[in-house]
C-alpha cells in the first residue's frame, strides 16, 4: 500500500521558530480547531475555551513556544504572514488583559493559569506531541478535538478519515529509495528531475518553482538576519549569539547592507579549510538563534534542524558559484525528497526517534542534494545520505531547559558540516561497491528510535538537559 503523498512544500514550510512540532504543529492545529468551530456553526456561541497539552508538548511546552504558538493559532493569525516582532507584545497582551480574540474576531474571556494546562504526567498512546482544545457554548454543550503534531508541521488527529494529504496521481510514486532508484534508472533522470516530475500533479512546474524560490528568498533573509544581530537569546539560558561575532571576524570589521554584496565579500575570502569551515557554522548558527528567537524559518525539515540544510545550499552557492535560480530549485527539490523517505519509513520527530530524526535527517538531505548538485550520479546522491544519517544514528535530543538553544544550535553546524564530507565521500566512491543502502539506515534509524528510552526525546528528563542546573521560569 502507497503512504502518504508528500510535496516538497509539505517537507519546507515557511513559520516561525523555535520548534515544527512544538510551535508550528500545534500552532497548526489552533487554527484547525477554529475552522472547524466555524464549518459547524458554533464559532459565535463559543463562551470559553481550554488547552491541555500532553506529552512531550507538556515537558517541553513554554521551551519550545507551544503556549505561545497555541494562542496565535486560536487567534487567527497565520505563522507565514505574522510579523515576527509582534509574537512576545501579543501573547503578554492576551495574558494581561484576560481575553482572546477568538479567529480573530469573536472576543472571549481567557485565563493563561487556568485555561491553558500543562499535563506533564500525561500522554497519549498515539503520539508524545499531543494536544486537546475544549470549546464550551452559550448552549452548555462542548466541543472537543485532539490533534497531533507528527513532525516538522504535520497535524493529524487519531482518527482522521482524510490522509495528510490528499491523494494525487503521482508520475513517478516512491516510498523507498529502492523504488527512487529504479524510477531514475528507468527514465535517466535525476532525483530533483523526479520530483518536479511528481509536483506538477499538484501544481503547474512553474508554480512549483516559483514556490522554491520563496522558500529561498526567506532562508536567505533568515541567515542574513542572523549574520547581523547580536544580543542574548530568550528564554532564561542567557545564551550569547554568535553568528554575528562570526560574521564579522570573517569579514574584518566590513558591513555590508544587503545580502547579494555581502555573500560577495564572503566569496572574497578564499578557500582556506578553516574559513569555509567558519562560513558553514556561521551559516548553520544564524539561522537556528533566529529560530530560537521566534524568527522566520523554513522547516527542513523541522525547526529545530533549519540551519542544516540553509547552511550547506549556502556553502554550494558561495563556495561553488551556484548562485543560480535552477540550482538552488535542483538542491530543495533533491533534498525533499530524501527527506520524504524518512518521513513515510521512520519519522522526523524529535519526540519520536531523537534527534537523529532532526539533524540526522536533515543532514542526509543535504548530503544527497549537493552530491546531485556537485554531478554525482543518483546512487551517489543516495549514497551520501546514507553516510550522513549512519553517523547521527542514536543521536538524542535532550535540551537544557526544553529550549531550542543546547545542544541543538551548535548540532546543526555539525550536521552540516557532516552532509558537506559525506557529500564528498560519495562522489570519491563507486556506490556500487557499499554494503548498506539507505533504506537499510532508514530502517535501522526507526528501530533505533522505537528503542530509545522517552527520556531522550525531547522531554529534557534525560541527557544534558539534567546535567547542567537552571533557574528558568516556572510554566
Amino acid at each position: 500500500m502507497a503512504q502518504e503523498q508528500i510535496s516538497v512544500f509539505d517537507m519546507f514550510k515557511i513559520g516561525i521558530g523555535p520548534s515544527s512540532s512544538h510551535t508550528l504543529g500545534p500552532w497548526r492545529a489552533a487554527q484547525r480547531f477554529v475552522q472547524k468551530l466555524v464549518d459547524t456553526a458554533v464559532f459565535e456561541s463559543v463562551q470559553q475555551v481550554n488547552i491541555l497539552l500532553y506529552g512531550s508538548l507538556a515537558k517541553t511546552g513554554v521551551g519550545h513556544g507551544t503556549d505561545i504558538a497555541v494562542l496565535l493559532g486560536l487567534s487567527g493569525d497565520d505563522p507565514v504572514t505574522f510579523d515576527v516582532s509582534q509574537v512576545m507584545p501579543k501573547v503578554e497582551h492576551i495574558k494581561t488583559a484576560g481575553k482572546l480574540v477568538l479567529g480573530g474576531s469573536h472576543q472571549i474571556d481567557f485565563s493563561y493559569e487556568e485555561q491553558l494546562l500543562f499535563l506533564f504526567d500525561q500522554s497519549l498512546p498515539f503520539h508524545p506531541n499531543a494536544v486537546t482544545f475544549q470549546a464550551f457554548l452559550a448552549d452548555s454543550k462542548a466541543i472537543s478535538e485532539t490533534y497531533y503534531s507528527i513532525g516538522g508541521g504535520f497535524v493529524v488527529q487519531e482518527n482522521d478519515s482524510e490522509t495528510v494529504l490528499s491523494e494525487v496521481d503521482l508520475a513517478f510514486p516512491v516510498d523507498t529509495a529502492q523504488q527512487l532508484m529504479s524510477a531514475c534508472m528507468r527514465t535517466g533522470l535525476k532525483i530533483s528531475e523526479i520530483v518536479l516530475e511528481n509536483e506538477c500533479a499538484w501544481r503547474p512546474e512553474s508554480e512549483t518553482k516559483d514556490g522554491i524560490l520563496r522558500i529561498f528568498q526567506t532562508i536567505k533573509e533568515c541567515i542574513y538576519k542572523g549574520c547581523h544581530t547580536d544580543g542574548v537569546l530568550p528564554g532564561g539560558l542567557h545564551v550569547e549569539r554568535r553568528a554575528a561575532k562570526m560574521n564579522k571576524r570573517m569579514l574584518k570589521g566590513r558591513e555590508y547592507k544587503d545580502y547579494d554584496t555581502w555573500i560577495d565579500a564572503i566569496r572574497q575570502g578564499g578557500r582556506d579549510f578553516g574559513y569555509i569551515l567558519d562560513c558553514v557554522s556561521c551559516f548553520a548558527l544564524a539561522v537556528n538563534e533566529e529560530n530560537a528567537s521566534f524568527g522566520r524559518v523554513v522547516t527542513a525539515p523541522t525547526n529545530g534542524a533549519a540551519g542544516v540544510i540553509p547552511a550547506v545550499l549556502q556553502y554550494y552557492i558561495t563556495f561553488h558559484d551556484a548562485y543560480e535560480d535552477d540550482k538552488v530549485i535542483q538542491f530543495v527539490a533533491a533534498a525533499s525528497e530524501i527527506g520524504s523517505i524518512f518521513k513515510k519509513n521512520a519519522t522526523i520527530s524529535a519526540a519520536m526517534g531523537g534527534c537523529q530524526a532532526e539533524i540526522g535527517v536533515s543532514s542526509a538531505m543535504a548530503a544527497g542534494a549537493l552530491t546531485e548538485c556537485l554531478g554525482g550520479s543518483q546512487r551517489q546522491a543516495l549514497m551520501a545520505a546514507e553516510i550522513a544519517m549512519e553517523h547521527h544514528l542514536g543521536l538524542t535530543c535532550d535540551p537544557i531547559g526544553g529550549l531550542v538553544q543546547i545542544p541543538c544550535i551548535e548540532r546543526n553546524t555539525m550536521g552540516a558540516i557532516k552532509a558537506i564530507t559525506a557529500a564528498q565521500l560519495a562522489l570519491q566512491s563507486n556506490p556500487d561497491k557499499a554494503k548498506v543502502s539507505l533504506d537499510a539506515v532508514v530502517s535501522a534509524m526507526w528501530e533505533t528510535a522505537q528503542d530509545m528510552n522517552v527520556k531522550y526525546k525531547e522531554t529534557a528528563d534525560g541527557g544534558l538537559a539534567v546535567k547542567v542546573p537552571l533557574s528558568l521560569p516556572e510554566c
